[in-house]
């Protein structure tokens, strides 16, 4: 039996411990993996949205968080970060195109989910059940972005 896959798909899987320096971890891995494959195009944006969910779960979730890479093909990815916490945030507990209102002015946190919202071509997020915990996710590089080439 042969197996067929497209050149421009693959994916990378990382287990990231419960440390502060798991988010750092993982923009390097996001930045090799796509360097290596030749996807700077989503390079800036796909390293920090991934920075934001991974910082999430480490703040949020007790225990190890999961990192998943997958090129769909096409220049699209798909980032996802699984945690143990079954919360999923706003805004990914909102219907597509719900938009949350966003932080106060004077507050120091409440801002990096709106940004994967604001800078994801497509994102969801999905509560396991069963103590499973949760999946966020976003992609990009499916469409083209105006504000990328500012």
């Amino acid at each position: 039996m042969v197996t067929v896959a497209l050149p421009d798909t693959w994916v990378y899987a990382l287990r990231l411990p419960h440390d502060p320096r798991a988010a750092r971890v993982a923009r390097t891995t996001v930045r090799a993996a796509l360097n290596g494959h030749g996807m700077s195009e989503v390079l800036d944006v796909a390293v920090l949205l991934t920075s934001e969910l991974v910082t999430n779960a480490y703040q949020y979730a007790n225990g190890a968080a999961s990192l998943r890479l997958t090129a769909l093909g096409g220049g699209r990815l798909r980032v996802s970060v699984w945690d143990a916490n079954p919360y999923v945030p706003a805004p990914f507990d909102a219907a597509p195109g719900v938009r949350p209102s966003p932080a106060p002015v004077d507050a120091v946190n409440g801002r990096g989910l709106l940004l994967v919202q604001a800078w994801a071509d497509a994102w969801g997020g999905d509560a396991l059940g069963r103590g499973a915990g949760k999946l966020l996710w976003f992609e990009v590089g499916g469409r083209a972005r105006e504000a990328w080439a500012v």
